[in-house]
């Protein structure tokens, strides 16, 4: 396979991936790695810091929108990046001594449980109550619906921000956003509605990324050749999977990519045991 190929058919399936990613709301990494990994043979710390890179330009792009929207919690994303920082780091840190093969397991388990959140019930509706620790960070907010403001308050801001050092650390060591860790501290754990948790744990990937980024850069595991297609292509499928996504209803997407995630999955868990990585 020749250089231009190769990035082309890379430029291809990372728009895909940021596409499905973008519709789904699991990220383009998910479908990068597997891609790299299981098509291209290419070391899964290489594609991890492809993705790594590809997080940042997404996260960058969409979480402005959201910011202007005013549904995002800025407040409550910086408070809870502490946590995804510091994990991010720490993740990133195992992944460059741990065996490529043990990763590949990880990453498999972990698409499964990103899979399974796609298709679970969601918290719509902002939570009456509301912790004391919450109103004495000033985290609790308001976000639109219809041209009216909606105000929520948060609970359980302690469990919340461990999970989010428990998704940072993941993050740093599978190079996927986590989004559905951090979505799931926020929604069923601090009680914040779907949609500002989701637009906030985008706005929060970035930061998450970049932080386990520099780590995988001093080792020299980010290639240009690799993930320049690949910023390009999720970056192009995302800002398109944005634009469908006010036009349709993802729920039958959502529930058809978890199932196909889950069989990338089993493979990445397979050939992981199996010491093909």
């Amino acid at each position: 396979m020749t250089i231009l190929t190769f990035t082309i058919i890379l430029l291809l399936g990372a728009y895909v991936a940021g596409l499905l990613g973008s519709l789904t709301g699991l990220g383009g990494g998910v479908v990068v790695i597997p891609l790299l990994t299981l098509f291209f043979h290419v070391d899964i710390r290489y594609a991890i810091g492809a993705a790594l890179l590809a997080s940042i330009a997404t996260s960058s792009g969409a979480a402005t929108a959201y910011v202007k929207e005013g549904i995002t919690n800025i407040r409550l994303g910086m408070f809870l990046e502490i946590a995804t920082t510091i994990g991010a780091v720490i993740g990133a840190v195992i992944a460059i001594y741990m065996p490529t093969n043990t990763i590949a397991i990880i990453f498999g388990f972990v698409l499964i449980f990103s899979a399974a959140m796609t298709v679970r019930k969601k918290n719509e509706h902002a939570n009456a109550g509301g912790s004391p620790l919450a109103e004495k960070l000033k985290l609790n907010s308001t976000y639109p619906v219809e041209g009216k403001l909606i105000p929520y308050k948060l609970t359980n801001i302690v469990g919340g921000f461990s999970l989010m050092g428990v998704a940072g650390v993941i993050s740093g060591l599978l190079g996927i956003g986590s989004g559905s860790l951090k979505v799931l501290a926020m929604d069923s754990m601090m009680k914040i509605p779907f949609k500002v948790s989701t637009t906030t744990s985008n706005f929060m990937i970035g930061v998450t990324a970049a932080a386990s980024a520099v780590v995988y850069l001093q080792r020299g595991y980010m290639d240009p050749g690799i993930a320049f297609p690949v910023i390009l292509g999720v970056l192009g499928g995302a800002i398109t999977g944005s634009k469908l996504l006010k036009r349709m209803n993802p729920k039958t997407l959502r529930i058809i990519f978890a199932v196909a995630i889950t069989f990338v999955a089993l493979e990445m868990i397979f050939n992981g045991f199996q010491q093909k990585f």
